[in-house]
């Protein structure tokens, strides 16, 4: 009776400090806000005007969503503080220091994440980190690259889109030159602009590709992998697709080449993304059912001959 006592007693007080611990962690959390709330504000600013980042208003929604997915996990893990929390811990505030000092928004923002998670797995330990792993590394896709990287990127996928769509416009019978980013028809010049680099969709469709992937082969992760960097391609792709279908609908009416029917181009090319994506899981699904299936013909063939 004692020992039943005695053990009930200990479960108890591991309880409490459990929800000790979970207390300071919501504590220290709010007080991480609370440092970095200029620091956040301006980057919710900048997604409000800089549209190839107006993706970042549904990354915090979404990690909380995926956390709240992982309740019941939660529940059941163990917590025990682990000092590797101080690693992460330390690379955001030196990331924040560095930040300042050079006035470099991307440091001091990515400073934020670092801290949350080494403030997680400092204060709950491994096996809840582990359970929120996805959730808080997540919210990287949140921070706006600095502009200088996004330039280096940009200038190539504009190329890329001129040169593929003159080529698609050639094939058609569409008289097209491309000279740099220009687009030479015969009764008009298309300028491939940054906003049409395809870096808009490109950064859009990998926080796509990165939710389609958890949802849809969840612990599968060379399928994950695989899904996640296929949207490289196909955001370049279907940003040259409608590059050389604005050249298409140029060449017999300039003014269709900007305005709304611009714009419901962008939404189009959008989804058909989505649709290549999807497609693609779908194949990807196909041929491991298939092998899958193989094998256990194979293994039922070689137990009927034993």
């Amino acid at each position: 009776m004692a020992d039943g006592t005695t053990t009930t007693a200990a479960r108890v007080g591991d309880e409490i400090d459990d929800r000790k611990a979970v207390y300071i962690t919501c504590g220290a959390i709010v007080a991480l806000f609370g440092i970095y709330f200029p620091i956040l504000r301006n980057m919710v600013h900048h997604w409000s005007v800089v549209e190839d980042y107006q993706h970042g208003f549904i990354i915090a929604p979404l990690a909380v969503y995926f956390a709240y997915q992982k309740r019941w996990d939660l529940e059941d893990a163990r917590i025990s503080g682990s000092w590797l929390g101080l690693i992460p811990l330390l690379i955001g505030v030196t990331s924040l220091s560095i930040g300042r000092l050079g006035t470099e928004l991307m440091t001091m923002r990515s400073g934020f994440i670092f801290t949350l998670i080494g403030l997680v797995l400092l204060l709950l330990g491994k096996e809840v980190f582990r359970i929120l792993a996805f959730p808080l590394f997540f919210l990287f896709l949140m921070v706006p690259l600095p502009q200088s990287l996004v330039n280096t990127v940009a200038f190539p996928l504009q190329l890329i889109a001129a040169k593929s769509a003159v080529l698609s416009l050639q094939e058609i019978g569409i008289p097209a030159l491309v000279e740099g980013n220009i687009i030479h028809l015969a009764h008009t010049e298309l300028f491939v602009h940054e906003a049409c680099s395809g870096l808009r969709s490109l950064m859009a469709l990998i926080t796509l590709g990165v939710v389609f992937a958890y949802f849809f082969k969840p612990g599968v992760l060379w399928i994950q992998l695989v899904l996640v960097a296929s949207t490289i391609p196909i955001a370049i792709f279907v940003n040259a697709f409608r590059v050389a279908l604005t050249g298409y609908l140029a060449h017999y009416d300039e003014s269709l080449a900007s305005g709304t029917i611009h714009d419901l181009q962008g939404i189009f090319t959008f989804g058909l993304a989505f649709v290549i994506l999807l497609g693609e899981g779908r194949l990807i699904e196909f041929f491991v059912g298939l092998r899958s299936r193989k094998g256990d013909a194979e293994s039922a063939s070689g137990d009927a001959s034993a």
